[in-house]
């Protein structure tokens, strides 16, 4: 076992070969003074002989493999980074021959995954600002609608009710008992209009991001949202304010999204938000301290997280999601940005 762990290390694979070969070496020594080829008077110069052999050797190996593995790790360290969402990572030159090649491909594949991901955060932008002008039409229409159901019920209601309020003290002084029930039938009316309302202004959604930027909108609407579900907020921005209007929109989405997450599942106390722009990506963090879970096992809200992953990768981006039971929730979003031709 030990064996096969050291062999999945370049390094050590390489150690190990340097390390036979000196054996071998050794070997091939101890053979030749038997048949003569090699003249050594002391038989105990030979402990010294295959010792100082091995020690050269692996120095020399252990040198080889750092170097060797170094450039692997190197290598490494960039591809997570390209995972994360950060497409201007590129290898350097090298003189190597053996990793130049390798390097070269590498910077060609970034180069073409970074175009490739240009243009899909710009058809993504171009569908986001296309449903935003086809929600405003639909905003208008569900005005009309709305208009015509004020109008239909509890504008209606509420005549009825005056009328019925206008005649009660008539009727009050004619029959005590129609009266009492005139009054119930105020009473039914008042909740029934009272109910149509409530159902109506459920239905109006605030546009929170009208005629303001992100930070403008999260400034307000962050620790409103914490105050009203009892929670402890905090809150740490760093933008640019070069944004694009739908990873404006598309974010803050994503935020909603992740906050009513941790309402309506989490039992949280506190929650962090944190935004970042950088030159070249954008990342997005929300951590709290609910009850977690485990990522191998069937999740509430399960949809909103599919809802942000869906609305992040219409931008290129990626969600990273990290939850452990009993430890919390951190929901990572990394959106790449590119320069303007």
């Amino acid at each position: 076992m030990i064996v096969q762990r050291i062999l999945k290390n370049t390094k050590w694979e390489l150690l190990l070969y340097f390390l036979l070969t000196g054996s071998l070496t050794a070997v091939a020594l101890y053979v030749g003074s038997i048949f003569g080829a090699v003249h050594v008077i002391d038989p105990r110069v030979w402990i010294y002989i295959i010792a100082g052999i091995l020690v050269f050797i692996l120095i020399i190996g252990y040198i080889a493999g750092q170097r060797i593995q170094r450039r692997l790790d190197y290598l490494h360290l960039n591809m997570l980074q390209v995972a994360k969402g950060n497409l201007a990572v590129r290898m350097p030159d090298t003189a190597d021959q053996t990793f130049s090649g390798v390097y070269q491909e590498f910077n060609n594949m970034t180069e073409a995954v970074e175009k490739k991901m240009k243009l899909l955060q710009q058809f993504g932008e171009r569908e986001v600002v296309e449903k935003e002008q086809a929600a405003e039409k639909a905003v208008l229409e569900e005005r009309r609608r709305l208009a015509r159901d004020l109008h239909d019920t509890v504008s209606q209601q509420l005549f009825a009710i005056h009328m019925a309020a206008s005649s009660l003290p008539k009727v009050l002084e004619m029959n005590e008992a129609q009266a009492q029930t005139v009054l119930d039938q105020l009473i039914q009316m008042s909740n029934m209009a009272q109910k149509q309302m409530r159902a109506l202004i459920a239905q109006l959604r605030p546009m929170e991001l009208v005629g303001k930027t992100l930070a403008e909108a999260l400034d307000q609407w962050f620790p409103d949202y914490c105050r009203q579900n009892g929670l402890r907020g905090m809150k740490d921005m760093d933008l640019q304010g070069d944004l694009s209007e739908a990873k404006e929109h598309q974010l803050f989405l994503i935020v909603q999204e992740a906050m009513a997450n941790i309402v309506k599942h989490s039992g949280a106390k506190l929650v962090s938000l944190s935004l970042r722009e950088g030159p070249r990506q954008v990342v997005l963090s929300i951590s709290d301290d609910g009850q977690g879970f485990s990522n191998g096992a069937q999740k509430q809200g399960s949809y909103g997280l599919t809802t942000m992953k869906e609305r992040a990768e219409k931008l290129g981006g990626n969600v990273e999601i990290i939850s452990k039971p009993g430890a919390g929730t951190t929901i990572r979003v990394h959106i790449p940005k590119f320069e303007e031709e």
